[in-house]
C-alpha cells in the first residue's frame, strides 16, 4: 500500500474535543447547539440565508433562537437570492469574518458556484497563502419528494474543485463536531445536512463545544468479510444491509467517511486490505459519483489483493421523481444483492 500524506491539523479543522457531558440531541438540535457555542466564542460568525433569523429561525430550524440572541446584524435574513448570497459571504470572508451562507436547498448552491468554486476556493492558492476564505455553505439534501430541482445530491461537482473542504455527516454528535470544525477552517467548507437525518434519532452529543476533525473516517461496524464505504445519509442503509448479511453469516465492515474532502483513504484502504472486498454507497447519483474516485483509489491500491471487482450502489441517472415509490436511491436490499453476488 502507497504511503498517503497527512492533512495538516489547521486543514482537518483542529484536533478532536474531549467529551463535556452529553445531552440526547437530534441532529437539528446539535447543528443548532454547534452555532450558539461558535458564536459565543467568536463575533467574526455571521449567518447569511434565506429565513435564518426569527421568527422562522431557518426552514429546518437550525438558526433558531440566533437572531434574537446575537441580533439582526450577525444573524440576517436575506432575499431569496442564493447568487448574492454568496458573493456577500465570500466578501466577508475576505474581510476578516467568518460567514456562514446558508443555502435551502442543495440544487440551488448551483447558483453560487462561480462564487464558491471560481473564487472563494481560489484565494489561498492565487495569493500565495497570504488571503485565505473562511466561509462556510450549508445546505440540505433529501426531500426526494420535492421532485427534480430539490432533490439532487451533487457533493461530487464540489469535490472536483481544489480548496474547499466537503462535509457530510450522518449522525447528531458528527455533525455538531464537523460543523464547529467548517466554522473554525481557514478554508471555505460545504456542510451538506440530509432532511430525513434532521429530526430523526436522538443520541448523547457533548453539550460543550465538540470537534471532529476532517479527513478521519469512523468504523460503524467492523467486519471481515467485505468493506461497505459511505458516508451521510447511505451510512444508515449500510448498517441495515450489514445487519442483514450477518444473519446469513457475512461480517460487513461499514466505514463512514464523515468528510470528502479531505477524504480518508488510509481508513478505507486498511479495511480493504484486511477484507479484500468493497462495495460503495451513496445517495448520489451512481454515474461520475464519489464511487467512482473511491473505487478507482482502491483497484490502483489493492488491484492484486481483491478477490472480486470493487462495487458501487449509487443513484439512478435520471432526475430524481416526485413519487417516493418511484425513488433510485440506494437501499439495503441493493446493498445486500451486490454481497452476495461477490462472495
Amino acid at each position: 500500500m502507497s504511503e498517503v500524506t497527512p492533512v495538516p491539523a489547521a486543514a482537518r479543522g483542529g484536533e478532536p474535543s474531549e467529551p463535556s457531558g452529553t445531552a440526547e440531541m437530534t441532529m437539528a438540535a446539535a447543528i443548532n447547539s454547534a452555532f450558539h457555542l461558535a458564536m459565543e466564542a467568536d463575533d467574526k460568525i455571521v449567518v447569511l440565508g434565506e429565513d435564518v433569523a426569527e421568527p422562522i429561525g431557518g426552514v429546518f430550524k437550525t438558526s433558531k433562537g440566533l437572531s434574537t440572541k446575537f441580533g439582526t446584524s450577525r444573524v440576517r435574513a436575506t432575499p431569496i437570492a442564493e447568487g448574492t448570497i454568496a458573493g456577500a459571504a465570500v466578501g466577508l470572508a475576505l474581510g476578516g469574518y467568518r460567514p456562514v451562507a446558508e443555502i435551502m436547498f442543495f440544487d440551488f448552491v448551483t447558483l453560487t458556484l462561480d462564487q464558491v468554486l471560481n473564487h472563494a476556493a481560489k484565494f489561498r492558492y492565487m495569493t500565495g497563502g497570504a488571503t485565505p476564505a473562511p466561509l462556510t455553505v450549508t445546505t440540505v439534501i433529501g426531500s426526494s419528494h420535492f421532485g427534480a430541482q430539490h432533490a439532487q445530491s451533487l457533493e461530487a461537482w464540489f469535490m472536483h474543485t481544489p480548496g474547499i473542504n466537503v462535509v457530510m455527516p450522518s449522525t447528531p454528535s458528527d455533525a455538531k463536531g464537523l460543523l464547529t470544525s467548517c466554522l473554525r477552517s481557514p478554508d471555505p467548507c460545504l456542510f451538506v445536512q440530509h432532511s430525513g437525518l434532521l429530526y430523526g434519532r436522538k443520541e448523547p452529543v457533548p453539550v460543550g463545544p465538540h470537534t471532529v476533525p476532517f479527513g478521519r473516517a469512523r468504523t460503524v461496524r467492523p467486519g471481515r468479510d467485505v468493506t461497505i464505504v459511505t458516508y451521510g445519509p447511505a451510512v444508515a442503509v449500510a448498517e441495515d444491509a450489514a445487519a442483514r448479511l450477518a444473519a446469513e453469516g457475512v461480517e460487513a465492515e461499514v466505514i463512514d467517511l464523515r468528510t470528502l474532502v479531505p477524504l480518508d483513504f488510509p481508513a478505507v484502504l486498511e479495511s480493504v486490505e484486511r477484507t479484500r472486498r468493497a462495495v460503495i454507497v451513496h445517495e448520489a447519483t451512481q454515474f461520475c459519483g464519489p464511487g467512482a474516485e473511491i473505487g478507482s483509489r482502491i483497484q490502483e491500491e489493492l488491484f492484486g489483493e481483491l478477490l472480486a471487482p470493487v462495487l458501487r450502489v449509487g443513484g439512478a441517472y435520471a432526475p430524481v421523481p416526485f413519487s417516493k415509490s418511484l425513488s433510485s436511491h440506494p437501499t439495503a436490499e441493493k446493498v445486500v444483492e451486490k454481497i452476495r453476488g461477490m462472495l
